[in-house]
């Protein structure tokens, strides 16, 4: 789009905003467009940073206007760069922030530019979760639209399980409530495929009692991977549900390599410690940083 269109689309459009329309001339350009994975560069030809719901219906209104590509950004997680585009509109939502915990009902409404670090530490006041991230600076929307796993999963389900209803802008530029009660076809659809179905504007969530869980860390030397792997298969075969696990390859910060278990028990801290004791002690480990700690307590990456 040429200098004088962008222009002509700015003068038209920026008034109907709360927010702001960034383009390539703004100093605050490289900075809104950029995301967690540095390797996408692309160029949006506007960037609509929204701080509301109508914010989100004038950005969808105006790309259907322009005819222009979107891509929209929530937390800007997502390792395969979608949240922004070249030559579109990036539909910006990290500024919608917003959340509110009724722990009467148990539930959550977050908007969309939430990050998983921040609700966990919205509900964790209030001695309740859901199964969210295992990232904190992962985005709510992009998890929960794709599904959602998460360390209460075996217990609480995946995220999009523990999800009551979206309030979310169609294509169209609508805005529409979507439950099992309201447009629940929409709903269904939006809970695990819904990148492709409307721009959420607001995620309503079940929240479940967990004040406490007993996780961490167990670490190995790498040449035990094979040994460690098949215990850890075994071990697992008649594990509860409150239990995940996540194994992966990494290195120490002296570059050591190893193979670490993440332990997540999601009940009694006594109960835990008896079932874990047995993944404790194979080995036994060369680092073991299971504890007691506050739920569910995603972690920076």
């Amino acid at each position: 789009m040429a200098a004088t269109c962008i222009g002509f689309v700015l003068s038209q459009w920026q008034g109907q905003f709360e927010g702001r329309l960034v383009t390539a001339a703004d100093d605050a350009y490289d900075a809104a467009r950029r995301i967690w994975n540095g390797m996408i560069d692309r160029k949006p030809t506007l960037i609509a940073r929204c701080v509301s719901a109508d914010d989100v219906r004038a950005a969808v209104k105006l790309a259907r206007a322009e005819q222009m590509p979107v891509s929209v950004r929530g937390g800007g997680h997502g390792v395969a760069g979608t949240a922004v585009c070249d030559g579109g509109i990036m539909i910006d939502l990290s500024a919608m922030k917003s959340i509110r915990v009724d722990p009467v009902v148990r539930e959550a409404i977050a908007a969309p530019g939430v990050l998983w670090g921040e609700f966990d530490r919205a509900t964790q006041t209030h001695g309740l979760a859901t199964t969210g991230g295992q990232v904190s600076h992962t985005g709510i929307a992009g998890l929960t639209l794709g599904g959602g796993l998460g360390y209460l999963m075996g217990k609480h389900g995946a995220t999009c399980d523990n999800l009551l209803s979206v309030d979310i802008v169609t294509a169209d530029g609508e805005m529409l409530t979507a439950s099992p009660e309201e447009n629940p076809d929409l709903f269904w659809a939006v809970r695990g495929a819904g990148a492709n179905f409307g721009v959420v504007t607001s995620f309503r969530y079940r929240l479940h009692p967990l004040s406490q869980v007993l996780a961490g860390l167990l670490l190995h030397p790498r040449e035990r991977a094979r040994e460690l792997i098949a215990f850890h298969r075994e071990f697992l075969a008649s594990s509860p549900d409150e239990l995940d696990t996540t194994i992966g390859f990494l290195n120490s910060p002296e570059g050591a390599p190893l193979i670490g278990i993440v332990a997540v028990y999601a009940g009694a801290v006594s109960e835990g410690e008896r079932i874990l004791a047995p993944l404790r002690k194979f080995g036994p480990p060369v680092a073991d940083l299971v504890r007691p700690m506050p739920s569910p307590r995603s972690k920076a990456c």
